[in-house]
Formats: structure tokens, sequence, C-alpha cells
């Protein structure tokens, strides 16, 4: 039946007669970000009631999955306004939402399990197809992707929060000037390139004439000039670095000015020792921060450490083990006694460890943060990182977009990525893209040819 209001195409199909386009919400990407259902700007959208009922399974607990569901489900229920979902209620940014309360697994071909939520989801988008709806579904779920395109339906990521990571800013660049502009540079007086650059970017000036005849400075969009770096030559912790990048990140970690640093690169770059040689150096020798925390997100477990044996650093041993590995070549190169002196900045508080699920609700001043696989974190998971921080405090990304565990996400929507992208233009932050393996040979070649 197709009444006067056109709220149903038929008895039988129970599927709104939605006009213009819509999009049909997997449960993953609610969670993956509560504020999706504003993301679509004027258009429709759809949910079945197996979201509704997943949602509903999710939003018990502390992470932040739990958080984002319990915000859909209040943001869903603040919309009804005494009017039935099923037939359509207004989104404040325009369009309505619907919510598919009918079973259409009569929609699946044989041989779909209908047990599975996902397919049951598909089913409802098969459904909306067939009645002539121009439905596309929406999931951070590859399969139901190629699922839904081997149905015959449309189907894309969740893009609100994705970035172009082959367009990413790496954080430095090369520029060709005359030899007497490095000769002025080295005597003091500061550059200025024709050239569209970015607040902390590192800069390497090569002559014209002669291209080993170089310079290494840092833009400061305060006065638009680059200016010598100077700690790119340091020795924070006794550590040197081995290559241009590191100089660049070293600089961009010892200033006092800025305030986020994101590092990038594969396994076997720095980035993890980099961050805590100088945590170390400004913690216990120079006194500018009263701790260094230092976190990872738990994905690898595959839950929270609350279910595991222990005190909190008892669960964490296991998984904190690489940046352990870190403080013991540090504290003691040699590696003869560098367990009981990695334990000594545990039992003394130099160095804390903390899980990324309980920061949430912390303020964190004058704390030197490193969060480690920040690849493995949500947009919003590193938004509520790294609001955190108080005053006086700095906050230090790092990780690989290539080796990113949770399954929602990938190089470009990860949040390491996102914080890049949005924080580029601002002075307090500076980034930077580490390219080389300093590991050994054998890890600089896996990196290049695995």
């Amino acid at each position: 039946m197709n009444d006067a209001s056109g709220h149903w195409i038929d008895d039988q199909a129970s599927v709104p007669a939605i006009q213009g386009r819509c999009f049909l919400l997997d449960t993953n990407v609610l969670l993956h970000d509560a504020g999706s259902l504003s993301a679509f700007e004027d258009h429709n959208l759809a949910l079945t009631v197996d979201v509704l009922e997943e949602l509903d399974r999710f939003k018990r607990g502390n992470d932040e999955k739990a958080r984002n569901a319990r915000r859909v489900i209040r943001t869903i229920d603040s919309l009804r306004d005494g009017r039935p979902l099923s037939q359509g209620v207004d989104l404040p940014e325009g369009g309505k939402l619907y919510i598919l309360v009918k079973s259409f697994t009569e929609y699946l071909p044989r041989g779909m399990d209908h047990s599975v939520p996902d397919n049951r989801i598909l089913a409802a988008a098969c459904a909306m197809v067939k009645a002539g709806v121009d439905v596309t579904f929406v999931t951070k779920d590859i399969n139901a992707r190629v699922k839904a395109d081997a149905l015959g339906v449309k189907a894309e990521d969740f893009l609100n929060t994705k970035i172009n990571f082959d367009e990413l800013y790496s954080g430095w660049s090369e520029h060709e000037v005359d030899d007497e502009r490095i000769d002025g540079f080295y005597k003091g007086s500061p550059c200025r390139l024709d050239a569209e650059l970015y607040p902390n970017e590192g800069i390497l000036l090569k002559a014209a004439g002669n291209p080993k005849h170089t310079a290494r400075g840092i833009y400061r969009a305060e006065s638009g000039y680059v200016e010598p770096l100077q700690h790119g030559d340091g020795r924070p912790w006794g550590l040197t670095a081995r290559n241009l990048q590191q100089q660049f990140a070293f600089e961009l970690l010892m200033r006092d000015d800025i305030q986020l640093v994101t590092m990038l690169g594969q396994a076997g770059t720095g980035k993890t020792l980099l961050a805590l040689a100088v945590g170390l150096q400004q913690v216990a020798e120079e006194k500018r921060y009263r701790r260094i925390m230092v976190s990872r997100p738990i994905m690898p477990l595959g839950r929270d450490i609350g279910y595991l044996p222990g005190s909190k650093e008892e669960k964490l041993s296991s998984w904190m083990e690489p940046v352990s590995d870190n403080l013991q070549f540090l504290v003691d190169p040699k590696l003869e006694q560098s367990f009981d002196k990695v334990q000594y900045l545990y039992d003394t508080g130099v160095v804390e460890v903390e899980a990324v699920t309980y920061i949430r609700g912390r303020s964190l001043p004058k704390l030197f943060i490193i969060i480690d696989e920040a690849q493995n974190l949500t947009p919003h998971e590193v938004k509520t990182v790294v609001s955190r921080a108080g005053e006086g405090a700095k906050v230090i990304l790092t990780g690989d977009a290539y080796q990113i565990d949770n399954p929602y996400l990938d190089a470009s929507s990860n949040g390491l990525v996102y914080c890049i992208e949005r924080f580029k233009n601002q002075p307090l932050h500076g980034h930077i893209t580490l390219a080389k393996s300093e590991r050994s040979e054998l890890a600089s070649l896996a990196a290049a040819l695995l």
C-alpha cells in the first residue's frame, strides 16, 4: 500500500517511501563516531533494529565504544519527539531518520546465514533497492562492503574523518637557494622562502650550485622565517640523531613552545626511542616536567585490562614490553643491569604507565605524555587523549600507519593521521615522518622488502 502521506511502499516490504538519497548505517559507523548521525548533511538515514540491538549490547562498559553507543542511543531518543521512528523523524541538518523494524531476510540469496546481524542489515538494503530507494550502505567493515557489492547494493566506507594518506604532510621539505643565502644562514641571517610552509616544518636548504652545501632549519610561522635548528645536534640522555628526520624530531621534542608532536614511521625508525630519550632528559635531568606518562592502546590484548589478574602495573607489564625495551637501551646500552635501572624509573615515579582507556576524565598538567601506537586510536579517541593535557604538558603521538590492529581503521582513517592533518597549521604542533629504519640492517631490509 502507498497511502496519501507516502509512508510505505507496500505492506509486504514495509520499506518507507524515502524520497532522495538515503544512507543505511552499519553499527560500526556509530561506534566509530558518535556524531555520525550529523555527518550526512541533509540526506536521509536509515537504521535497522539489528543496529539498535547491537548498540544495546555495546552500551555496557567504560571503553570508547560503550560511550559512543550510549551517546547514539540518547541522540536517537531525543529525535523521537512523540513521532514513530519507523515513519521517519526530522534530523537537525535536514533529511529524516528511519528505523526499519521488519526482518527482510527473504531478500537474501540462499546460503547466506540469517543469524548474522550484518547479513540482516544487508537484507534490509536489498529490500530498499527493490523498493526503488536510492540507498547506500555505509560501513567500516571491508567484508560487509564486499558482500553488499555482490548483492548489487552500493556500499561506502564512512569518509567523514578520512584523510588522503598519499598526500599526508611529511613535516619537512627541501628547498634550493643560492650559496650566499646558505652562507648567510650559517652566520645567523634567517631565511625567507617563497613557498607554502607549515608552522615548525623542518627545512633542508640546498645550494643551487653545490647540492652538498646544505643547512638545516625550522620554519617559524610567527616570524615568517626559517631559523637554524637549536636542538638538532643535541644528545638527550646520550642519544644521537642518526639521520636528518631524527634531527628534526629532536628539534620538535625539545622545544618548549611546541606542545604537541606527532611522529609517523615504520618499525625501527626510532619514534618511541627518541621520545623516551627526550622525556628522560627533560624529566630526570632538567626537571621541566613532573614525570613521563607512557600509554598504548590495548588492541593486542583484545579486551580491557580489568579482566586480567594482578595490579595495574602487573596487568600492563607484558603490554608495555616494547616501551621497557627502549628504556633498557637508554639507561644501560650494554644491557648488563638494565632491568633494575628501568624498575627504578617506575618505582620513583619518573615513568608512569597508563592504559588509554583510563586517561579519559583525568587532567594531566606538567607531564611529558607519550602515546605509542596511536594509529590504533580513532579520531575521537585521539581527541579525548590530547584534550586531557593540562597546563605545561607536552603530548607526543607516535605510530605506524601500516601496522593497524583495529579492524575498522586503516592508513587514512586512524586518529594519528587525522590529528596530523588537522593540526598541521597550528604553531603549537610539529610533525615529522621518519622514513629510515635505524634498528639494524636486517630490520631495514625487512621494512623495505616485506
